[in-house]
């Protein structure tokens, strides 16, 4: 095959891409150059992106010289292709995904650790994404988002000018173009709390589909999962006839065996977005059953009851009474102090704090603990995370999965041979503990202890979700469920409980505000 061409925008990160499958084709013996294209998208920086007309504005002019055969391969990012293809072009293939996650870069005078995603109040916050803005504004509402254009250095330079508190921008491009950004406070926002746009981290290698010998010669740098996974996400914008500015993110990963599949959905960029998370065994008919989840005329509860109290401003609050759901929210049992005075015995050599609820954080940092700046922490999960933050602490490791299995194992890896610090109720099932390895010390401290209430009224709510064993225990002592009464439990711990009782329950994602959302969102009643 004679030497290629490839088409490529002009940008920092449009060349590094171009030039990182420039070397995956030498790899395989086709020498290739690079023509930079300027697409429509490059030459209007005064409008935000959803204001330009048409679709394709950083493909249309690389797709027009493809197809007048002026170049034999356009390199983009997946993401700004339209869901369907000009005639006469096809993707032949598609790179190994880079982390897919969402970067907040904050000027460190605006930072407020003890707020969600490290952000002062009313902070101005930049990006041109509809679907960064619907979601960010769901997870702090009191935040001003301002239009942000140009390529990754350009947006990068006008936070360093201060015209904004902070950015978001993708990982991904920040990673290939390995920027040094110690000058900021930097917040890794992860696909579970803030989800990717469809194939975002993926590069698309596009041609003519009449060049069926450099198709099949690119196979060799495909990767197939990839392919599979953000087939699903692009099917999804498809069939919701969006474009790349509908406030929509979707992301599918394969994790045992099994795809998850996030789904984040909102009208415009200021509306509440609609969350859904799937697990399942294949991908055939998924995208369809995703989007007919979305469905207006969908039936949806008319009331939700969950064993604690719920702030005016919860998250998981609002996005029930956006659709006019009821909630019942209170807790079936009580907590009570069993330490006053912590022995500084305990922290003597701690290298880590584990913490697996958000009583554990409050009753342990009530007790004043002088602890070392060296000291790490470990949380169960989000709850956990913004309980700590509280405090002005941040945690090191962070269990992203409601499987107590997985969240131990992963912080079992990381902790091996140090001496963890575990504060906790009285009647702790001990979930981590006993998933840490020989040579890992553990510092047991009970700090709290449950009582269950007495007399527990039973709810008719159409969903029961239940936030621990004890209250499980609580509830089921003088109460049954009625006929079509679902059932969410928040982890495997309470799972449990349901499971002795020979009870079907849902289990979402993650154990916080946006899993339950989740959940909720896909029980089908």
């Amino acid at each position: 095959m004679n030497r290629l061409t490839i088409g490529t925008r002009g940008s920092d990160l449009a060349l590094w891409q171009a030039n990182f499958i420039k070397d995956k084709l030498a790899e395989i013996g086709i020498t290739a150059d690079l023509k930079i294209i300027k697409t429509q998208g490059d030459k209007i920086l005064n409008l935000r992106l959803d204001k330009l007309e048409g679709k394709g504005f950083f493909t249309k002019e690389l797709e027009e010289e493809l197809l007048a055969a002026t170049i034999d391969i356009a390199v983009h990012s997946h993401k700004d292709l339209p869901t369907v293809h000009p005639a006469g072009l096809t993707i032949a293939a598609v790179t190994e995904r880079e982390d897919p996650s969402e970067l907040l870069l904050i000027l460190k005078d605006c930072v407020d650790v003890t707020k969600r995603l490290s952000l002062k109040n009313g902070a101005m916050v930049g990006t041109s994404s509809n679907r960064r803005k619907a979601q960010l504004l769901a997870l702090r509402p009191d935040l001003n988002i301002e239009d942000l254009r140009g390529n990754v250095p350009t947006r990068i330079g006008k936070l360093r000018e201060e015209n904004y508190d902070a950015i978001m921008i993708a990982k991904a491009g920040v990673n290939r173009l390995n920027i040094d950004l110690s000058e900021f406070h930097v917040e890794v926002v992860g696909t579970t709390e803030v989800v990717p746009a469809p194939a975002q981290g993926a590069l698309a290698i596009q041609i003519r589909e009449n060049d069926t010998e450099l198709f099949d010669l690119l196979q060799k740098i495909n990767d197939p999962k990839t392919a599979q996974q953000i087939a699903i996400e692009r099917k999804v914008l498809n069939l919701f006839e969006g474009g790349c500015h509908m406030p929509l993110g979707c992301y599918c990963k394969e994790e045992n065996g099994q795809f998850e599949i996030w789904t984040s959905k909102a009208e415009t960029d200021e509306d509440f977005p609609d969350r859904l998370f799937l697990r399942v065994d294949a991908l055939e008919g998924v995208a369809e059953k995703i989007v007919a989840k979305f469905a207006a005329d969908r039936k949806k509860p008319a009331k939700v009851f969950i064993s604690r109290e719920i702030g005016e401003h919860n998250y998981f609050r609002k996005s029930l009474e956006k659709h006019n759901i009821e909630i019942e929210g209170r807790s079936l049992i009580r907590t009570f102090p069993i330490v006053n005075v912590l022995d500084p015995f305990y922290l003597k050599n701690i290298d880590w704090v584990f913490f697996s609820s958000r009583n554990a954080v409050e009753y342990f940092f009530k007790l004043k603990p002088y602890l070392s700046k060296k000291i790490k922490y470990g949380v169960v999960g989000r709850g956990s995370e913004d309980a700590l933050r509280k405090y002005g602490e941040l945690a090191d490791y962070v269990g992203e999965s409601g499987d107590i299995k997985e969240v131990a194992e992963g912080f079992a890896a990381l902790v091996d041979g140090q001496t963890v610090l575990f504060p906790r109720a009285q009647d702790s099932l001990l979930s981590i503990q006993k998933s840490l390895k020989e040579d890992t010390k553990v510092v047991d401290l009970p700090i709290y202890e449950t009582v269950v209430e007495d007399d527990i009224d039973r709810t008719s709510a159409d969903i029961l979700i239940f936030t621990s064993p004890s209250n499980v225990d609580a509830y089921f002592a003088d109460n049954l469920l009625d006929p079509g009464q679902q059932v969410i439990a928040i982890g495997n711990s309470t799972g449990k409980k349901f499971e002795e009782m020979g009870v079907k329950y849902a289990l979402p994602y993650s154990p916080d505000e946006i899993g339950l959302s989740e959940a909720v969102f896909g029980i089908e009643l």
